[in-house]
């Protein structure tokens, strides 16, 4: 068992080896790796030396196996070579850092091979995860699962600059509301941004601001021999003129060197004896050695600060570093773009006792004998059980999910009856939902589900308008055992959330099937979140409704018209738009089979869904409609074989498509209804199958698409009519070749009745018949719809 002394002299060790591994990285991608013109990594180079101290000290000897990490996206060198250190990263991953196939530029979940728990990247959101994925392993405890892990410690590794992100405000309140625990934030406090030195009194900000939320912080500012040399004479004088450096001139000094803060602190101290005295005794390099000892870059300190928490209070560590430390451009102001030179690397290769040609081997250039080394990392309690990527069993769906039909029904009424039909009963799926909402639950027609399922809080907490007997529609308790998390009005906190939930069966062992709501056009103020999620290949389904300018009487506030393109353009997430509840059904069922699917083969679903009342048709579900409305399309009405035009649709408009069929069939001969529920999974299988047949030559592949409009003559028109972007359906055309008119809605709308919007914008049953009649020869379509 190694003395205090030694343990701390092994860890101070590996983190000066991590300093060089993620340098050398650095390095090697920008001055030895060939073909990597414009490459220039420098920004990497001076945020990792920053952490290099902070994160040795979290790997080597604080984190325990079911503690979880989002790195600091420039630390991600960093990151590497500890995993490299450890056995989890490999030397051709390193040397081909930032190239293809290489170690990624921000650790990522899906790209890299080093166990990382939270993609990051986007700034802000890998902070706000692990405040999430506190709150859901609360919530999988709560429910009696995961009984024989121990609860972990969501960490986030965070820029000071990185604060300025508003997503991560909006998340510290959520946390407040919902009793955050086991979280730990390190700010990085370098006091410089990408482009500048950070405002003076940051840091009083940061504390008052976590302290309001209920955040224990912890501040480390003095590295052992600052602490050592303020104990000395005239020491209290050094510490005051410190604290009152302004962050510009400390960073400049930094960067300058020990003869500079020695002008500066004669200059501004001025003879004062002790202190004087206790300055002279060191020299320059003695000197900025002692002013660049900050709390982030002293082993002991920050493992005294991180050992001294023994609750599970969410903690707020504020570690002062210098950014680029160590390094020759260490505290400069634009040193985000600063990349060691060949000959200064030289210089510090020398410094670190590197021998040429053994630049990435594991131990050179350490004191300790190789075989303590290994002892020791096999021996770190993060370590210990390897890797730590846990999974989950699939949660069976039944064949059909069933509703209580009605004649007329929207496909935002279906989705609450199918979850209501889901929350009588006490099926696996049913137990693994969860649902959340941005103050929105009940517009969105998750009221039902919630009533009987529940509100979700660590304590029980009644009703009081039912204890008062105030009758209510909704009688929701909070509970440990609810199944529904009410969020603010922040959807940036709802994906986010669903980002938690859906990586819950990776993170905790126990699968949940996430289902939030919100408005369709907000999709776009949570897009970065949900881009998030869907990079880190979360699972989850989002029903965002009501949809497009059918929401008439909103107006344009609440109107979407994007969305379907950007259902269609997310990676990793599958979106639908069905027309009737009996296709919502089947998507709904698949889409809960899709969710859970391993191999690159699962994903997210999203549902475009209406409040538009609709006739809803009498059929039966046979294998081949189910298997049409989850592959994105079917025949309404199967053309004829001299077929001169189809009318495609999609969602709400399927009224306006019927009538339009009906009254242009008089005058057109084998006139077909194509009713499309995704436009994305028909253009993912198309693109696919073109993928397929150009990288396999010969192969006769064919898309569903290709298959529903190979019977149509070539000069058979297309109009494609669609609530949303009419180029969400104007790829069509390109299928075959046919000539095709796209309708839909390009322009913000505004308030009026259905028949008002429908016509203004050109896609009601008339402006459908005008496309037609300028696809195809003959006379003028004899029947119009009559004005209302």
């Amino acid at each position: 068992m190694p003395t205090a002394s030694a343990r701390l002299e092994t860890l101070s060790a590996l983190a000066r080896k991590v300093l060089w591994l993620s340098s050398w990285t650095i390095h090697h991608a920008n001055h030895i790796r060939p073909n990597v013109d414009g490459l220039k990594v420098g920004g990497h180079q001076a945020s990792s030396a920053s952490l290099a101290t902070v994160m040795s000290a979290l790997y080597f000897s604080v984190l325990r196996p079911q503690d979880r990490v989002a790195v600091k996206p420039h630390a991600s060198p960093v990151f590497h070579a500890i995993q490299y250190l450890f056995g989890h990263q490999t030397r051709e991953k390193l040397e081909n850092f930032r190239g293809f196939k290489g170690a990624q530029s921000y650790p990522s979940r899906t790209k890299d091979v080093d166990d990382v728990d939270f993609s990051t990247g986007s700034v802000g959101l890998g902070v706000a995860q692990t405040l999430f994925a506190s709150l859901v392993q609360d919530y999988v405890k709560a429910h009696g699962w995961a009984k024989d892990r121990p609860e972990g410690r969501m960490i986030a590794l965070v820029g000071d600059a990185e604060m300025d992100e508003g997503n991560i405000f909006e998340a510290l309140l959520e946390g407040w509301k919902h009793g955050l625990r086991n979280t730990w934030w390190v700010v990085d406090y370098n006091r410089q941004s990408l482009d500048a030195v950070v405002r003076e009194g940051l840091w009083e900000k940061f504390e008052s601001m976590f302290r309001n939320f209920g955040w224990d912080v912890v501040i480390v500012k003095y590295g052992r021999l600052m602490r050592e040399a303020f104990a000395e004479r005239g020491g209290e004088a050094l510490r005051k003129w410190i604290d009152a450096c302004p962050n510009q001139l400390y960073a400049a000094l930094c960067f300058q060197g020990g003869a500079a803060f020695r002008k500066h602190l004669r200059d501004e101290i001025g003879d004062q004896g002790p202190v004087t005295q206790l300055i002279e005794r060191r020299s320059d390099e003695e000197l900025l050695a002692l002013m660049s000892n900050l709390g982030g870059h002293d082993m002991a300190s920050m493992l005294e600060a991180f050992e001294s928490i023994d609750h599970d209070r969410p903690v707020c560590f504020i570690a002062y570093t210098i950014k680029g430390v160590g390094l020759p451009f260490q505290g400069h102001k634009d040193n985000h773009a600063g990349l060691m030179t060949v000959a200064q690397m030289e210089k510090w290769r020398s410094v670190q006792n590197i021998r040429p040609g053994h630049e990435w081997d594991k131990y050179e250039g350490l004191p300790q004998e190789p075989a303590a080394l290994d002892a020791f990392l096999s021996s770190v309690p993060f370590n210990r059980e390897g890797r730590r990527r846990l999974s989950a069993p699939e949660i069976a769906v039944p064949e059909r999910l069933a509703f209580s039909p009605s004649p007329q029904m929207s496909t935002q009424q279906g989705f609450g009856l199918v979850l209501n039909e889901l929350a009588r009963g006490d099926s696996a799926l049913a137990a693994r939902i969860v649902t959340a909402s941005p103050d929105v639950t009940v517009s969105t027609n998750l009221g039902a589900w919630v009533n009987r399922r529940g509100l979700f809080a660590r304590a029980e907490k009644a009703d009081l308008f039912r204890s008062e007997k105030i009758p209510s529609t909704f009688n929701w308790d909070a509970s440990p055992k609810g199944q529904h998390i009410e969020l603010g009005i922040a959807e940036m906190n709802l994906f986010i959330l669903m980002s938690a939930l859906g990586l819950s069966h990776a993170i905790n062992g126990e699968r949940l099937l996430p289902v939030a709501t919100l408005y369709d056009p907000f999709i776009e103020r949570g897009l970065d979140a949900l881009n998030y999620a869907c990079y880190q290949d979360a699972r989850f389904m989002v029903a965002a409704t009501p949809s497009g300018i059918t929401l008439a009487p909103e107006g344009g506030a609440h109107q979407s018209i994007a969305t379907p393109l950007i259902g269609m353009a997310q990676d990793g997430l599958s979106s639908f738009e069905p027309a009737f509840v009996d296709e919502l059904a089947v998507i709904m069922g698949w889409g809960f089979r899709h969710m859970q699917r391993e191999g690159g083969e699962g994903g997210s679903v999203y549902l475009r869904l209406t409040t538009r009342t609709l006739d809803q048709p009498q059929r039966i579900m046979t294998p081949e409609l189910e298997a049409g409305i989850t592959e994105g399309a079917y025949w309404l009405r199967k053309p004829g074989p001299n077929a001169e035009v189809v009318i495609a649709y999609t969602g709400a408009l399927a009224p306006e498509a019927i009538e339009a069929v009906g009254l242009i069939g008089e005058s057109r001969r084998d006139i077909g209804l194509l009713a499309i529920t995704s436009a994305d999974r028909l253009h993912a299988g198309w693109s696919a199958a073109r993928s397929l047949r150009r990288d396999r030559r010969g192969v006769a592949h064919l898309s569903h698409i290709e298959k529903l409009l190979a019977p149509l003559p070539r000069d058979c028109g297309l109009v494609t009519v669609i609530d949303g972007h009419p180029a969400t359906l104007a790829w069509l055309g390109g299928v075959r070749g046919h000539r095709l008119e796209a309708l839909g809605v390009e322009h913000f709308g505004q308030t009026g009745t259905i028949d008002d919007l429908y016509r203004h914008y050109g896609i009601d049953a008339n402006a459908i018949i005008d496309a037609a009649e300028s696809l195809t020869a003959g006379a003028p379509v004899r029947h119009r719809k009559l004005a209302v």
